[in-house]
């Protein structure tokens, strides 16, 4: 395998357990040459990140919380520490919203709640992306990979309030292309079609859904993080050098049907 990545370094927000989107494309960057720091939210999920940190040799890792300013400011300041002042890559793979907005209606989404889950799932992009500008400077440039979801685009039913959530984050993605190409910093999304992970299970009638994607989807079969893992070492590396501002779908072909 070509080490795209031999001398990279990057930071990844958001593995929760091995079956992550994020710690696939974890192992693939690290796989192919990168050194990488990560983080873990809540004392809960810590070992678990320790132990796949580990397994990867991380030389950092680290809690944060990113509705905090100062924790985002620390984590960076302790990711330019263990990497000589730099960043070459960033994978933001986080997002939330209360268990209780993902059932139901979306009408019934509360003030305080909303807010929560745009501003975990959206505004944590924004604020990485900005911790992360000088770092990525001081390399010549940088690339940074989120991930969204077609329900940012379309209504699907229990997405709710994380679909506008990740509608904020789509838009996002746009912006801070613009802002951040004049430093040769590439930003990029990836829509991935449903993927067992934690955060999936939390979603109503998630079953329902994967039957659903698997025959109306133009290539009939499931999504693997793995399949994401491969689309973002794409997105991150050299070869694609002209690409920031975009949307890549790993959904099979899903998006592209009118039903």
């Amino acid at each position: 395998m070509a080490h795209s990545f031999a001398g990279k370094q990057g930071l990844v927000l958001g593995v929760a357990n091995k079956r992550s989107i994020a710690w696939a494309i974890a192992r693939r960057l690290a796989d192919e040459g990168a050194e990488l720091a990560f983080t873990y939210q809540g004392e809960r999920i810590e070992s678990s990140v320790r132990e796949l940190a580990e397994s990867v040799s991380s030389p950092l890792v680290t809690a944060c919380d990113v509705r905090s300013d100062d924790d985002v400011a620390r984590v960076f300041s302790e990711v330019a520490e263990a990497f000589d002042g730099g960043l070459d890559l960033l994978v933001h793979s986080v997002a939330f919203a209360a268990a209780e907005d993902l059932e139901g209606r979306f009408i019934d989404t509360p003030r305080d709640r909303f807010w929560m889950a745009v501003d975990i799932s959206a505004y944590s992009l924004v604020a990485c992306a900005k911790a992360a500008e000088p770092l990525m400077q001081a390399r010549g440039g940088g690339s940074i990979v989120t991930m969204t979801y077609l329900g940012g685009e379309r209504a699907v039913p229990h997405y709710n309030v994380m679909g506008v959530a990740k509608a904020t984050l789509d838009a996002s993605v746009r912006y801070l292309a613009w802002d951040l190409g004049q430093k040769s910093i590439r930003i990029n999304a990836i829509s991935a079609g449903p993927v067992r992970t934690l955060a999936a299970r939390s979603i109503a009638g998630f079953t329902t859904m994967e039957e659903m994607f698997e025959q109306r989807a133009p290539l009939h079969r499931h999504i693997e993080a793995d399949d994401c893992g491969a689309a973002a070492a794409y997105l991150l590396s050299d070869h694609a050098k002209n690409v920031t501002g975009t949307t890549l779908y790993v959904d099979a072909g899903y998006h592209a049907m009118g039903m």
